[in-house]
C-alpha cells in the first residue's frame, strides 16, 4: 500500500453515513463539526431538518459514537412494519395526530425507563422504590430492562396496551379502577401514559439526575423518510412525532434530551395547528462552498495523513483549472451544496484517472468526464428523492433537454403548454400542481431551477423566498446541465463559418492576388461587416440587466464572425473564393435570426435585451444595404 501512488490512496469516504462508519472515514478525521452538529450536541435545538445527503445521519452517527455524546443514548430507527405499526394506530376519541403522538410518547417513556433503571444500578449503586416500580412496570409489561426485541414488536406491545389495558399495579393503580370510567378510549390511554411518564419523571428526581451531574439521555429519531409516504397517515405520523418529542422535553426536563432528523421535503408538507411552536427547535443544515471544501479537505486527509496541504490537494492532484475555471468553484458549482454530492464527485473524480487510466494525478478530461456521469447520477436521484412527493417530477425534464439552460418564463410556458396534456393523463391526481406555476415552485423546491435576483441566481437554500410571479427568469442547476445537453446559456443557432478557414489561415492564395494597397469594395464591406459586429458586442456590454451567460454567448457567436472575417486577407478575398456580397448576405440573415430567437426568448424588456435585439436587426438591415441585396430579409429593408 505504501508504495502505491498517493492517488490510488485518495479516497473522499462512503455516502451513506452508516457505512462510513463501518468502512469509510466519519469516525477517522472525516467529519466536519458544524453548526447543526454543535446545537444538537449542545442541546440547543431539537430538529434537526435537510435535504437527502445533507449530512443528518453523519451527525447521528457521529452523536452516537464514543467521540459523541457521553451519556446514555438511543437511535430510534423504523422499518417498514415499525411504521406500518404506528400509522395503524388509533384511538376512538382522538384524533390521528393526537393518538400516533401516544405511541410515540410511550416508545419514549419506555426508553427513558430503561435507561433510569440501568443507570442507577450501574452508577448510582441502589433503586430508590421510584425505581424499583420502573423496572416492575417493565417486566410486567414485557418490556425488557436491557432493551431487548425488535421496534415493530415493542410498538405492537404498546399499542396493545394503549388500546386495552397497561398493566400499572408496579405504581399502585388497578387497571379496573378509574380507568375504566374514562369517557373514549383515547382518554383512558391517556391517562395509562401520564401514569407512567409520572413513574419515570419521579425515578429521575430522586436519583438527582437533571442532566448537570451526570449527561442526560439522548435519543434520537431517524430515517423516518423510510416509513413515509405523503399519505394523510403518514403525516399524522410525523406530527404525532413532533407532538411526543415536544411533550416529553417538556415533562423530563434536562434529563433527557430529543433529536428528530427529519427530511425538509417531509417537514415542509405537514400543516398543524402547533407548527408555529416549533420554530425555536429548528435547525436546517445549509452548506456553503467554502465547507464544502474544508469538509473535502478534512476527508482527504483521513485517507492521506494530516500533512496533506490544500494546495497539495488542489493543485497537485486535482488541476488547477477546468475550462478556465478555478478547480474547487468547478465541483462545487456542480453539485448541489450537500456532503453527499460532493463525496460522490470526488470520488468519481479519483477512479476516472486512478481506476480507469492509471494516471498519477487527475486530468481536465477526467473531471470533465465524471462530471458528465456525475450529472446524469444526480438527475436520476433527483427524481428518485422526489418521487413520493412528486412522482411526476422525472416526466418534467424534457420541457429543459437540447436547449440552454436559462429559461425564461415565457419561453417555459410555451414548452410547458406543449407537454400539459400528457401531464395531465398521466397524473392525473397532480392537477392541482402540474399548472405553470405549480411546476416552476416545484423545480425551484427541488434545486432543479434556480431564479434571477438582480444579478444574481438563488437556488433553494440560498434564500427562505419562494418565486415570485413578477420574477421571469431561471436557470437549470450546473449539476443537472450535462445530463440535459444544456451546455449553453440560450438556445442560439451557433454561427457557422461560411468560409474555408483552413485555406485562408494556411496561406493558401497567390500573393500576387492581394491588390494594391488602397481598400476596394470587398474590403470596405469587410470593414463594415467588423464594424457591425463591434457595435452589437459593445450593446451587449451595455445590457447589464442581461445574464451574464446570455451575454457570454451571444458575444462567443459574433465573435466568431469577427474571426472568420479577420481571417480573409485584404484585398484578397476573391482568391480564397469568397463572395462578399454573399457573404454579408448570409451574415445579415444570421443577425436576423439571432434577433429573433432573443425576442421569442421572452427575456423582459427592464433587462435590457430589447436594446439588443434592436441593434442586432439594425445591423442586419445595414449589412443588406452595403450589399445591395435583400437575401434572407425580414421584410423591413428600411435602414435609420
Amino acid at each position: 500500500m505504501a508504495d502505491q501512488p498517493v492517488l490510488a490512496q485518495l479516497h473522499f469516504g462512503r455516502e451513506d453515513a452508516e457505512r462510513d462508519v463501518t468502512e469509510g472515514l466519519l469516525l477517522r478525521g472525516g467529519f466536519l463539526p458544524n453548526a447543526a452538529y454543535r446545537a444538537a450536541l449542545g442541546g440547543r435545538k431539537m430538529l434537526i431538518i435537510g435535504r437527502k445527503g445533507s449530512g443528518k445521519s453523519a451527525i447521528c452517527m457521529r452523536l452516537m459514537s464514543d467521540a459523541g455524546h457521553s451519556g446514555g443514548k438511543v437511535l430510534v430507527t423504523p422499518d417498514e412494519a415499525a411504521g406500518e405499526e404506528i400509522r395503524r394506530f388509533e384511538l376512538q376519541g382522538l384524533p390521528g395526530d393526537s393518538a400516533k403522538a401516544l405511541i410515540w410518547r410511550y416508545v419514549f417513556a419506555v426508553h427513558a425507563a430503561r435507561h433510569v433503571v440501568a443507570h442507577a444500578r450501574d452508577t448510582h449503586g441502589k433503586k430508590p422504590d421510584s425505581v424499583k416500580a420502573l423496572a416492575r412496570f417493565l417486566k410486567q409489561n414485557g418490556e425488557g430492562p436491557d432493551g431487548g426485541g425488535r421496534l415493530v414488536e415493542r410498538l405492537a406491545q404498546g399499542a396493545r396496551g394503549l388500546q386495552g389495558s397497561l398493566s400499572l399495579e408496579a405504581f399502585g393503580v388497578k387497571a379496573n379502577l378509574d380507568l375504566a370510567q374514562s369517557p373514549s378510549e383515547g382518554a383512558r390511554a391517556a391517562r395509562q401514559l401520564e401514569i407512567v411518564e409520572q413513574g419515570v419523571a419521579r425515578a429521575l428526581a430522586e436519583l438527582g439526575c437533571d442532566g448537570v451531574v451526570h449527561p442526560p439521555l439522548l435519543v434520537m429519531v431517524d430515517q423516518l423518510e423510510q416509513v413515509w409516504s405523503a399519505e394523510p397517515d403518514s403525516n399524522s405520523m410525523v406530527i404525532g412525532l413532533l407532538l411526543a418529542a415536544k411533550h416529553a422535553a417538556g415533562l423530563y426536563g434536562r434529563s433527557v434530551r430529543f433529536l428528530l432528523f427529519l427530511r425538509a421535503d417531509i417537514y415542509d408538507s405537514l400543516s398543524f395547528g402547533e407548527g408555529d411552536k416549533f420554530r425555536g427547535d429548528e435547525l436546517r443544515i445549509t452548506w456553503a462552498e467554502q465547507a464544502l471544501r474544508e469538509l473535502a479537505l478534512a476527508r482527504a486527509r483521513a485517507s492521506l495523513g494530516p500533512g496533506l496541504t490544500e494546495d497539495q490537494l488542489w493543485k497537485e492532484l486535482f488541476p488547477q483549472t477546468v475550462g478556465g475555471e478555478e478547480i474547487t468553484a468547478y465541483l462545487f458549482g456542480r453539485c448541489l451544496p450537500r456532503p453527499r454530492d460532493a463525496i460522490q464527485f470526488l470520488n468519481v473524480c479519483v477512479e476516472k484517472a486512478w481506476l480507469e487510466q492509471e494516471r498519477d494525478r487527475i486530468t481536465e478530461a477526467d473531471v470533465e468526464q465524471a462530471g458528465r456521469q456525475f450529472s446524469q447520477w444526480k438527475l436520476q436521484d433527483l427524481a428518485s428523492e422526489y418521487l413520493v412527493a412528486h412522482p411526476f417530477l422525472r416526466n418534467l425534464f424534457p420541457l429543459f433537454q437540447n436547449a440552454g439552460y436559462v429559461v425564461t418564463r415565457t419561453g417555459l410556458t410555451r414548452r410547458f403548454e406543449a407537454a400539459a396534456g400528457t401531464l395531465h393523463h398521466d397524473f392525473p391526481a397532480y392537477a392541482n400542481v402540474l399548472t405553470l406555476s405549480g411546476v416552476i415552485d416545484v423545480l425551484y423546491g427541488a434545486g432543479f431551477l434556480g431564479v434571477r435576483r438582480g444579478n444574481n441566481v438563488v437556488y433553494a437554500g440560498d434564500d427562505g423566498l419562494p418565486v415570485q410571479p413578477h420574477e421571469t427568469e431561471f436557470q437549470v442547476h450546473p449539476c443537472f446541465r450535462a445530463a440535459l445537453g444544456a451546455t449553453r446559456a440560450f438556445d442560439l443557432r451557433c454561427y457557422e463559418p461560411q468560409v474555408v478557414e483552413t485555406r485562408i489561415v494556411s496561406g493558401n492564395f497567390s500573393p500576387a492576388a492581394s491588390g494594391t494597397s488602397s481598400l476596394n469594395r470587398d474590403d470596405r464591406l469587410l470593414m463594415q461587416l467588423t464594424r457591425s459586429c463591434h457595435s452589437i458586442i459593445a450593446q451587449v456590454g451595455r445590457a447589464v440587466g442581461v445574464t451574464r451567460d446570455v451575454r457570454d454567448e451571444i458575444t462567443v457567436q459574433v465573435n466568431r464572425i469577427l474571426h472568420e472575417a479577420g481571417c480573409i486577407p485584404p484585398g484578397a478575398a476573391a482568391s480564397v473564393g469568397v463572395d462578399v456580397d454573399e457573404y454579408l448576405l448570409s451574415t445579415a440573415h444570421y443577425f436576423t435570426t439571432l434577433a429573433a430567437q432573443l425576442r421569442a426568448g421572452g427575456m423582459a424588456e427592464t433587462t435590457g435585451i430589447g436594446d439588443v435585439v434592436g441593434r442586432v436587426e439594425e445591423e442586419s438591415r445595414r449589412l443588406r444595404r452595403s450589399a445591395g441585396g435583400s437575401y434572407g430579409s425580414s421584410g423591413n429593408s428600411a435602414g435609420h
